[in-house]
């Protein structure tokens, strides 16, 4: 084997690599918001998606035009990045066929991802899916567009594992404030906030088999919001958490100062990206066999954490030496 081949075709033999995406999803529901988070995306790069809102950002009976306009600003100059993405209306809801028929049939090519909201089991996600991918097949889109779903009921946990394996799944999002409303009081509204939101036992229970079966199928797990807005400290403590004692691996923004926080608290440490770097480039000089570095063993299955690692940094923007920048991004 050369010693130039790619971590990506060295790596994963044909297998669905891990899917490599911002750590911050940030929502914006009007014209304006959306319009002032393209602006920040082109200002600070592409370390944040954009989920344009349908479910809680258009008024009732302004469903057709609100996804009309989400179709006009993601197909605009401003979405320079092509990371932005909708969340459609849930299956409950009388528009949400509408929704996808707009923003497939407007937008389908250049969509990041479709959220769909409230499932309550894992039959009516797979149904949401389904029409997706008619309507994407209809408008001769080719591309699987990624599908995130929010785990937000008794239902949907029950059966995240099957919704985790459902095609074109992407990301499982977690829904704090809805499934705590769903418990009739049992979970005291103080545990829409931290600490609680981490240590109630029903609430790090169901955040704990999100992540476990968004992983088990390759799908990333993102973690809910910071209802303090304005407290930089609050959403990084909370992002930290997150990702440090759950393993969420990317978490909601509701407010713009949110999102650097969320990004920094993510991030791969630099030391880590240091040391992969080294490794990758060490494997690759050895056609991907088993090395040692500093005293250690490392294969197949180390240089792929080290070079998810390293995918993570190039995203999120953490100092990589020349070398490996060259050698695997160029």
């Amino acid at each position: 084997m050369s010693n130039k081949v790619h971590p990506n075709q060295a790596l994963f033999g044909g297998e669905k690599p891990f899917p490599v995406i911002p750590s911050c999803e940030h929502f914006a529901g009007s014209e304006k918001l959306i319009s002032k988070a393209l602006a920040l995306q082109d200002t600070v790069g592409p370390i944040f998606d954009i989920t344009c809102d349908c479910e809680d950002g258009a008024a009732a009976g302004q469903e057709r035009e609100h996804a009309e306009m989400i179709v006009r600003v993601v197909n605009s100059e401003a979405n320079k990045h092509r990371m932005a993405g909708a969340r459609i209306h849930d299956y409950t809801h009388a528009a949400w066929k509408l929704d996808v028929d707009i923003l497939v049939g407007g937008a389908g090519k250049v969509l990041a991802y479709i959220t769909i909201p409230k499932c309550t089991r894992a039959a009516q996600a797979a149904e949401m899916i389904a029409y997706i991918q008619k309507v994407a097949a209809a408008c001769g889109i080719t591309r699987e567009i990624p599908i995130h779903a929010l785990i937000e009921t008794h239902g949907a946990l029950h059966e995240a594992y099957e919704i985790a394996a459902l095609p074109w799944i992407q990301v499982l999002d977690f829904g704090l404030m809805d499934f705590v409303s769903g418990h009739h009081g049992a979970i005291p509204a103080t545990a829409m906030r931290s600490p609680g939101q981490f240590e109630h036992r029903l609430l790090a229970r169901a955040k704990a088999n999100v992540v476990a079966a968004a992983l088990a199928h390759g799908v990333v797990p993102a973690h809910n919001v910071t209802l303090d807005l304005k407290n930089v400290e609050t959403t990084f403590s909370d992002a930290s958490r997150a990702r440090n004692e759950f393993g969420f691996m990317r978490m909601w923004s509701i407010y713009p100062t949110q999102i650097q926080a969320i990004v920094d608290a993510m991030k791969p440490d630099y030391s880590e990206v240091a040391v992969a770097s080294n490794i990758l480039l060490a494997a690759q000089a050895a056609g991907w066999g088993p090395i040692q570095y500093d005293g250690e063993l490392h294969d197949r299955a180390t240089y792929r954490y080290f070079w998810e690692i390293l995918q993570k940094a190039k995203l999120t923007r953490v100092q990589i030496s020349a070398e490996a920048d060259a050698a695997f991004f160029s």
